[in-house]
């Protein structure tokens, strides 16, 4: 522990979407790789040609709106709802969507309240990146049930997140991993390590800080699974995981056909 006090935990705040909106580029690892990984596992629609999703898409803590984009272009006949705590994130999604604006709506919304988890419509995917782990276990079990009654059958929810490493060996490992994905990222955009140092100097590895800030509460792997399982999904599967984070879906099982897992 850094100091003779425990960190208490702070809300994200306007310098932290700053600070992500700069930097995330290099923080997040292959964020290209997990972008295109969560465009990939959002479902056909039933009855449309292959590669066509309709429908409304639900995004939790857009960030600066680089998925929301990438859906939208994916996908041109869905709608995003993007929904983010930090008006500064929801100013740059609009933005980054640009000439696909028109079918994009922003909200502003507290990801651990239960006002916004009834939509009029029922949902193709809910997708979500680097923002579940601010829930404590029981907050994500409410938040896996909750989606999964709002999606459609056969919609999908998938989660691109920190995860908690099993054993201290795993620990470091993520640490370690984390370190090294943002080095190399720094070297491959920028020819040095200026952006390395500043990762370190802010102390965003969470894996890294012996005091991490409370608000960061990541879940084992094994339990984000198994409470997938228990809000009824099916298909539960990792398809990405590198240096503590991980992707994970499952989908909502359609009436009489057999499931994704059979």
């Amino acid at each position: 522990m850094s100091s003779d006090k425990a960190k208490t935990a702070t809300p994200w705040n306007e310098s932290d979407s700053a600070l992500f909106i700069d930097e995330g580029a290099y923080f997040v690892p292959e964020r290209e790789l997990q972008i295109a990984a969560i465009c990939g596992l959002v479902p056909e629609d039933a009855g449309t040609k292959p590669g066509v999703v309709v429908g409304h898409v639900v995004e939790l803590c857009c960030g600066e709106g680089l998925l929301t984009r990438a859906l939208l272009e994916a996908f041109p006949d869905i709608r995003m709802h993007a929904y983010d705590g930090s008006p500064r994130m929801l100013e740059a999604t609009r933005a980054t969507a640009g000439p696909h604006a028109e079918r994009l709506t922003t909200h502003r919304f507290d990801l651990a309240a239960d006002d916004w988890r009834s939509f009029d419509w029922p949902l193709t995917a809910v997708v979500s990146s680097l923002a579940i782990h601010h829930l404590d276990g029981p907050g994500k079990q409410r938040l896996y049930a909750d989606m999964a009654a709002a999606l459609a059958p056969g919609g999908a929810l998938i989660v691109a997140d920190l995860v908690a490493p099993a054993s201290p060996h795993a620990h470091a490992l993520a640490a370690a991993g984390w370190d090294e994905a943002v080095r190399r990222r720094a070297l491959e955009l920028d020819g040095d390590l200026a952006a390395f140092e500043r990762f370190r100097e802010s102390g965003w590895n969470f894996f890294r800080d012996p005091d991490p800030d409370p608000i960061d509460k990541p879940s084992p792997l094994y339990d984000q699974l198994r409470w997938l399982e228990d809000a009824g999904f099916t298909g539960i599967d990792v398809v990405w995981m590198k240096a503590g984070h991980a992707i994970i879906c499952g989908y909502k099982p359609v009436a009489n056909t057999r499931s994704r897992n059979t």
